[in-house]
């Protein structure tokens, strides 16, 4: 088992390094135009893989509407990667698209229920899903592409944003590698055994501890050499960012895990060998780049304002 996850991590790991590269160095004066393309991609798969659990328990919100939702709600938060003119919009900006779009995501929901009703006894249910995988793929993948474009009109915006991007799946990631072989080892206290049993205590802390050190190599070693100077925070800023954002990763992980067990599926998908779905990969990051680009926006790291 450990093999195969480790050849399904090699599998994300590498081409995600090689378009960071790409996006770093040669992005034309557009950060995360490499990186989007991606990121589009894996919000369809995500928002198919939500459609498929439900589907498993016999729920069938209207995929189309789903799909279109998600897929707005993402562009509208990429904007400043693919806007053809010169003046992007910023962040306050940004946030407003964002907002209109998964308005005009529930506005596509209800129109589609309304298309197909016949009778009484499922419009609200599906209603409800569809606009909640909305708002869980596209919503919560929307500040993982904000990540890349944090900062805007400063000189060194494309390193910080890049580094925002990439301490907050270091941090995630690191802290779920971190808590898997942790509490493999010498986990004993179960931690949620309803809803993941093979989850302990001491991986969560171990995890925990991880993610500390992951975030203290992003901004202490990483973010200097890509800025050439240091990263601004507050005193222990890269620290109070792993407490927080790691926390959040494990809730993301969590959540899918409930989802899984009340759909009673084992994998949102078996598209990625050793992993699972990619839901399997992203539940972490879902809610964990909420809370990161919040440690961005109100100054724990990164530029002030």
């Amino acid at each position: 088992m450990l093999k195969w996850r480790l050849i399904g991590a090699f599998a994300i790991i590498l081409p995600l390094c090689g378009l960071s590269w790409l996006d770093f160095y040669y992005n034309f004066g557009r950060p995360g135009i490499w990186l989007f393309p991606l990121v589009m991609l894996l919000a369809v798969m995500a928002a198919e893989e939500v459609l498929n659990l439900l589907r498993a328990k016999q729920l069938h919100p209207i995929g189309w509407s789903c799909h279109m939702g998600t897929f707005l709600v993402v562009m509208a938060a990429g904007i400043p990667m693919w806007w053809p003119l010169s003046n992007v919009p910023d962040q306050t900006d940004q946030a407003q698209w964002t907002l209109f779009a998964l308005a005009l995501g529930a506005i596509l929901a209800i129109v589609g229920e309304m298309r197909r009703y016949e009778k009484p006894g499922h419009s609200m249910i599906h209603l409800g899903l569809t606009i909640f995988a909305i708002f869980y793929v596209g919503g919560l993948i929307s500040f993982v592409t904000r990540l890349r474009v944090v900062v805007q009109d400063i000189p060194d915006a494309n390193a910080y944003g890049m580094l925002a991007l990439l301490s907050m799946i270091v941090v995630v990631k690191i802290s779920d590698i971190g808590a898997y072989f942790i509490g493999s080892n010498f986990g004993r206290t179960k931690l949620v055994p309803r809803l993941s049993p093979g989850k302990t205590l001491e991986g969560t802390l171990g995890g925990l501890a991880a993610s500390c050190l992951g975030s203290y190599v992003m901004f202490q070693w990483v973010g200097p050499w890509m800025l050439g100077s240091p990263v601004e925070s507050i005193p222990l800023g890269w620290l109070l960012f792993a407490l927080l954002v790691s926390p959040a990763g494990m809730v993301g992980d969590l959540a899918e895990s409930m989802f899984k067990r009340d759909m009673e599926t084992k994998d949102s998908s078996t598209w990625l060998i050793g992993l699972g779905g990619i839901l399997d990969v992203l539940d972490s990051m879902l809610l964990g780049a909420p809370v990161a680009l919040m440690c961005w926006e109100i100054g724990i790291i990164g530029p002030g304002r």
